[in-house]
């Protein structure tokens, strides 16, 4: 019994030091992928938003969606889904916070009324930080109905980031651990 465990746990087939490498990779690429994004949101050229903002979070909310099934997707297929799940988690929690910093700070640009004091890119995803971890210092607060619409839109899309989004990876490691688990077999049951 405890030899067909074994066998239908790639990861476990594996030697001690191949596992400890398939860590430190997926780690290094969690890692370079959230360094990716904030130098990228460092260097891309200041610019103001002319549309709504309104719509700039749409957008960004968008691109962060697709970017979240997509990682679901490789996490299903992936031969080790809890370490891709890991890895994903280096893309998917920096974009969504770089998302709405992008936007606190091009909201600031537009308008100096938009909060408390004005707001450098650091400033912006510090505030945006910590609405996100709920500590809230409260040195920078919205002062616009804008702005305080944005926060609200963030505060709840981190509620469900926190919950569902986790709830969601982590159904996507079962269901790649069980594919694997299903194929791995010969009984021929369709999926």
């Amino acid at each position: 019994l405890r030899g067909a465990n074994m066998t239908s746990d790639p990861y476990q087939e594996l030697s001690p030091a191949k596992r400890r490498r398939l860590i430190y990779r997926g780690v290094l690429r969690g890692l370079l992928s959230a360094t990716v994004l904030v130098v990228l949101y460092y260097l891309l050229p200041d610019q103001s938003w002319n549309g709504d903002v309104a719509l700039r979070v749409l957008a960004g909310l968008l691109v962060f969606a697709g970017i979240t099934v997509w990682q679901v997707r490789a996490i299903t297929g992936s031969r080790y889904p809890a370490l891709k799940a890991a890895e994903a988690l280096g893309l998917i929690f920096p974009l969504y916070l770089l998302v709405f910093a992008s936007t606190y700070y091009v909201m600031e640009r537009a308008s100096a009324a938009s909060f408390t004091q004005p707001l450098t890119k650091t400033d912006a995803l510090y505030f945006t930080v910590t609405v996100f971890s709920t500590v809230g210092f409260g040195d920078i607060s919205p002062e616009s109905t804008a702005a305080r619409v944005v926060l609200i839109v963030q505060m709840l899309g981190d509620i469900a980031l926190l919950g569902a989004g986790a709830r969601i990876l982590l159904g996507a490691v079962r269901r790649g651990q069980q594919r694997r688990t299903d194929t791995g077999h010969e009984a021929s049951q369709g999926e």
